[in-house]
């Protein structure tokens, strides 16, 4: 048992009963794996109830052992030991509750998933990291000057940063067309004819013209 294993559990549950379920339930249930994660895992521990109520914000003894009795009748928590009063602690286990849940969660999530990939299409690019692309004048299309750079630095990596980014404003500048006015096949073409002009032009100034 862990806490990944815990969490997973709790909100398949809670997502079957909604109705049931408030953020204070949620708050002192994760404050409990907090504490008996601290107290490596054990099997029982003591769960005092005014060090959570001060955690979690909750000004009434009440309001807390509510909430608290909630989770110990859904089965979150194994009642070990009553307290005597509210300066004592219960005794629980988490490791022994596991209640029963079904796995609607995964399919929801799983729908939802398929349903967004059929909204926004097919797309390789990353959610985290998207490839910004624009076309140019033959339809293909170019990264911008940081992809330009990678691609750049996979085929010659002590190439020229400074002669590199130079010809690659001049491209822009002049619509990715090279020197007869003549639009390239594709921005792959444009880099091998930069990268071979470079190294043709180590020794000379490296300049913003076309190649």
């Amino acid at each position: 048992m862990n806490s990944y294993e815990l969490s997973r559990n709790y909100f398949d549950w809670c997502f079957e009963n909604p109705e049931k379920i408030s953020p204070n339930h949620t708050a002192i249930y994760f404050f409990a794996i907090e504490h008996c994660n601290r107290l490596g895992w054990k099997k029982k521990f003591g769960f005092p109830s005014q060090i959570t109520m001060d955690a979690l914000g909750i000004k009434k003894h009440q309001t807390y052992i509510k909430y608290f009795n909630d989770l110990c009748e859904w089965g979150f928590f194994e009642l070990v030991e009553k307290s005597k009063n509210q300066y004592s602690s219960n005794i629980i286990s988490l490791i022994e509750a596991m209640p029963k849940n079904g796995k609607a969660l995964d399919k929801a999530i799983i729908n939802h998933t398929a349903k967004q990939t059929e909204t926004n299409g097919q797309s390789n690019s990353s959610i985290d990291k998207p490839i910004t692309i624009k076309p140019i004048n033959n339809n293909s299309a170019i990264p911008e000057w940081n992809e330009f750079k990678i691609y750049a630095l996979e085929k010659e990596p002590k190439v020229n940063l400074n002669a590199l980014k130079n010809k690659y404003d001049a491209w822009v500048v002049n619509d990715w067309k090279n020197g007869n006015d003549k639009p390239i096949k594709n921005w792959k073409s444009a880099l091998l004819q930069t990268l071979i002009y470079i190294e043709k032009n180590k020794t000379q100034p490296q300049r913003g013209n076309l190649i």
